[in-house]
């Protein structure tokens, strides 16, 4: 079942393929986790359909620049996230605040210690 996620404006708009809604998502005390709010849903990358064009985005690297942080270059909002696991599969991290009808309420939120990583 897609779920569809935007960013505040609507210049950037995806679909997150999956059985069903997280029951648990990651929260990070990482540096820019911490800033931006972030509440993490991680699938592979193989289940995020873009509807618009990587060129329509930018993203930014940080520490390891391991994980391209995509976010629109009109609101600044910060829809997910590109990387891999620990196997090397290409995964994708959903912010679930960006998902349309979710009740952020609902969800078990597990936190981690990125600033550790």
């Amino acid at each position: 079942m897609p779920y569809e996620g935007s960013c505040h404006c609507g210049k950037i708009s995806y679909e997150v393929d999956a059985e069903q809604l997280p029951g648990e998502v990651v929260g990070c005390n990482c540096s820019i986790c911490q800033r931006r709010g972030h509440l993490l849903w991680f699938v592979p990358r193989a289940n995020l359909k873009l509807k618009t064009s990587e060129t329509d985005m930018t993203y930014y690297t940080f520490n390891k620049h391991r994980i391209k942080h995509y976010f629109c270059p009109t609101c600044g909002c910060a829809p997910f996230g590109i990387g891999a696991d620990g196997k090397g599969n290409e995964m994708a991290a959903i912010n679930v605040r960006c998902l349309e009808g979710l009740d952020i309420a609902a969800l078990k939120v597990k936190m981690v210690d990125g600033r550790s990583l």
